[in-house]
């Protein structure tokens, strides 16, 4: 039997991929890749780029194509035979991954190539492949005597396997609770579209009544608009104890002794290569240069934000005291009465706003926009191998006609789909025999499905969403880098990664670009300029509140891993106790386990390094104050951006490119400007 993980196709043959084809596929090519290294170190004493590195950049391309589909599936269509297989592989992964970077002769050969003559030679991406190598060698591990690199190896596996066990018990956390309706009067409040879905999700599972779940669209309709109070407090409890020791889940998911692990292993794998915690290793790969330059830049945000958050949070009291007479406003009243203030202040109705962002005038829309930013044509592939009937598939080609890049769409909530979203690597940018390989994205949220009888209607929130993953997708695949190891995102660092997709963000708040992304989903009619003016006017509604939610968030994460204790354990919600009473003006019931559901920073790429998204923010503010001052599709200054940040992958520093876009260092003036928050 032919195993579709071991066929050279351009793209994933997804409907061929069976749990039984992985592991065995895996096992050969992490073989393949083994023996490409030792045979090339074997060939020569002279190394070269060329007869080294470019051929096991070469091989790990091969074992990396074959390992994108299968983790994207167990992302988005799990199943526990594709579960096992997936988490099988992750030691041998993890394995190899060590291997080679404790590997000295390996290391020795860039070292001589670092120092040949011909580096001289080399592009200034490649020299930058081999600077980031060296450096990655000694954070492997390297230099280390033959016990404490066992010890490293035995540490790098045991965290790969806890974090793919939080993801997990998290999924099934969520997949787990379901609330059945009997009575439509218990959704009193919820909107037709919210009823809807909740029908069709009981038809699914074939019940009568209505099913609300735990899948984020569910969640979020019945915290801002269920008129029950009791069912709201119902809905919260389970949402925000779900893989932990409380509210009504089963314990076999709970995700303390996980999260304890993960801390202690981290804080250990630090102090094997020297550094006093995890937060001081975690910033190498990053733009700050030392632990208290994080704090500092986030206590700083904090104190200029918290006033604010402190009268919004003040604002919302009254009102719910004065117009429905309530005195002990709970975490879970908060979505609920501030729709209503929303409402009440700015005669503004997301309910009004989502119909006039049907998927089908959204995307055409983002597409028309980023086509006169940056020249681009996007059109949709209809024949393809996909993994579920709701995936599409698009090419991006430039005003040359040259395809440039392509990318996996896969837009609305299900069970068995990891919840959020984000942007992940299919097929990374590189050139091999002067021949191009195309960049392939996954673009994936967890949207509202459309119904039977209506398209997909996006809150705006969700369109901001769209436009956020859309521009991590740009990058990966708009880069002309030729090089795997610094095209696309790879190797860009990691608290820069955010600015172009929270940089897209900002067309979602300008009428002229609004213009193209909406239009109701009936009549057709663009969206009216009495709804903009109150959606502008609302814009920054609670942004106070949202801010330090973001700060709370950003400090948790930084001090449990710079402040770790062996002796004191993670002190995960003494730690978050401590933050919540330094910048937050909501604190939550002592039931609430948040950090449980974490998973950025318990099982993503994001631990010590969730501040990213503040920080980012300061750049793409900055960077859109440009199209500010030029117009908002100014071609020369789409082409500036183009040219300096999405095209550059992680040939240079995002500091020097960012300067060489904005002609100066950026400064947080814009970021409060549009939080309108006072500098």
């Amino acid at each position: 039997m032919t195993n579709p993980l071991l066929i050279n196709s351009t793209l994933p043959l997804f409907s061929q991929i069976k749990p039984e084809h992985i592991e065995p596929a895996i096992t050969q090519l992490l073989d393949d890749a083994r023996n490409v290294v030792q045979q090339q170190l074997q060939a020569t004493s002279e190394y070269t780029w060329e007869n080294l590195i470019e051929i096991i950049e070469n091989a790990e391309d091969t074992l990396n194509k074959a390992w994108s589909p299968v983790s994207h599936m167990n992302s988005v269509v799990n199943t526990d035979d594709l579960r096992q297989a997936y988490n099988a592989c992750l030691p041998k992964l993890s394995e190899y991954a060590t291997e080679m970077g404790q590997n000295e002769a390996l290391f020795q050969a860039y070292q001589a190539i670092a120092k040949s003559e011909a580096f001289a030679t080399l592009d200034t991406a490649q020299q930058k492949i081999i600077n980031n190598a060296l450096r990655d060698f000694k954070l492997s591990g390297v230099d280390l005597d033959s016990d404490k690199k066992d010890r490293y190896k035995q540490i790098s596996q045991e965290l790969s396997r806890l974090t793919s066990q939080y993801e997990e018990n998290l999924l099934d956390a969520t997949n787990a609770w379901s609330k059945q309706i009997t009575d439509i009067h218990a959704l009193s409040g919820l909107p037709e579209s919210a009823i809807a879905q909740a029908k069709q999700s009981a038809e699914q599972a074939e019940k009568d009544g209505w099913l609300i779940t735990l899948q984020f669209p569910s969640y979020q309709a019945v915290m801002t608009y269920a008129d029950d109070r009791a069912l709201r407090r119902e809905h919260y409890e389970a949402f925000s104890t779900r893989a932990s020791d409380q509210g009504p889940q089963n314990p076999q998911w709970d995700n303390t002794e996980n999260m304890e692990a993960i801390l202690a292993l981290r804080h250990e794998k630090a102090q094997l290569l020297g550094f006093n915690n995890y937060a001081e290793l975690s910033l190498i790969r990053k733009m700050a240069d030392k632990p208290e330059d994080v704090t500092h830049f986030l206590e700083d945000l904090a104190v200029k934000s918290k006033p604010q958050a402190e009268k919004d949070l003040a604002d919302l009291r009254d009102f719910a005291k004065l117009h429905y007479d309530i005195n002990d406003l709970q975490s879970w009243d908060l979505g609920y009465y501030s729709e209503k203030m929303r409402q009440h202040f700015y005669q503004l109705s997301q309910e009004e706003v989502k119909t006039y962002f049907p998927i089908t005038r959204v995307l055409p829309g983002l597409f028309t926009i980023v086509e006169k930013l940056y020249g681009l044509r996007i059109t949709e592939i209809q024949e393809f191998d996909r993994w579920h009937p709701d995936a599409r598939f698009f090419q991006i080609q430039d005003a040359t006609g040259q395809l440039r890049g392509q990318f996996y769409l896969d837009l609305y909530a299900r069970a068995k789909k990891r919840g959020g979203a984000w942007m992940d690597d299919c097929v990374g940018r590189k050139k091999f025999h002067g021949t191009i390989q195309i960049p392939v994205a996954y673009l994936t949220c967890n949207f509202t499905p459309p119904t039977s009888t209506e398209p997909a209607l996006l809150t705006h929130d969700e369109v901001t969403t769209l436009f956020h993953e859309f521009g991590h997708g740009l990058q990966h695949m708009l880069t002309k880098v030729d090089h795997l190891s610094v095209s696309g995102i790879n190797g860009v660092e990691w608290d820069a990664v955010e600015l172009p997709s929270q940089f897209m963000e900002n067309w979602c708040w300008e009428q002229e670009a609004l213009t193209l992304i909406s239009g109701h989903y009936q009549t057709g009619e663009h969206l009216p300029d009495s709804l903009f003016d109150k959606m502008i006017a609302a814009k920054n509604f609670q942004a106070g509140m949202v801010m330090v939610r973001q700060l709370e968030f950003s400090l948790f994460d930084f001090k449990i891993h710079q402040n770790y204790d062996p002796e004191k354990g993670g002190r995960i919600y003494e730690t978050l106790a401590e933050v919540r009473a330094q910048v937050s003006v909501v604190i939550p019931p002592e039931f609430n386990r948040f950090a449980h559901s974490f998973s950025h920073i318990f099982a993503g790429g994001y631990a010590a390094g969730y501040y990213s998204y503040k920080w980012a923010e300061v750049l793409s503010s900055d960077a859109f104050s440009l199209f500010e001052e030029n117009g908002i599709f100014d071609p020369e200054t789409g082409k500036a951006f183009l040219t300096h940040i999405l095209e550059t992958g992680g040939t240079q520093d995002a500091m020097d490119l960012f300067v060489q876009f904005r002609g100066r260092k950026p400064n947080i003036d814009a970021l409060l400007r549009h939080n309108g928050i006072a500098a």
